[in-house]
């Protein structure tokens, strides 16, 4: 597997509008060779931002590759630079390429 991350430093006070423009726009990841799933996380807060994270995770590298070279990818990320006052700098992508996976026993997944 493969974790793709952005990590965004939201500036204070941007917090709900970072988050509605995360949560009212259209991902088209849904139907995409190799997606898993996709997390828009909310981390610590520091002086002068709130840490956020947006994390995708895919069934390969290759997976993730096609979908930055893709037509859904270029729709999802339309308009993204209308944001940036919202943020501090640039996001800053993190790529991680999954070496152990430890899951829940069926019996406690179903406790």
């Amino acid at each position: 597997m493969f974790i793709a991350m952005n990590r965004f430093k939201v500036n204070k006070g941007s917090e709900k509008d970072f988050e509605n423009v995360w949560l009212s726009r259209e991902t088209h990841l849904e139907d995409l060779p190799g997606f898993i799933t996709f997390h828009l996380l909310k981390g610590p807060e520091k002086e002068e931002y709130t840490l956020y994270a947006s994390h995708t995770l895919w069934e390969s590298y290759e997976a993730f590759e096609a979908w930055t070279k893709s037509e859904a990818f270029r729709k999802a990320h339309a308009g993204a630079g209308n944001n940036k006052p919202l943020y501090q700098g640039h996001p800053e992508f993190e790529g991680f390429t999954t070496i152990q996976e430890v899951k829940a026993s069926p019996k406690v997944a179903a406790e």
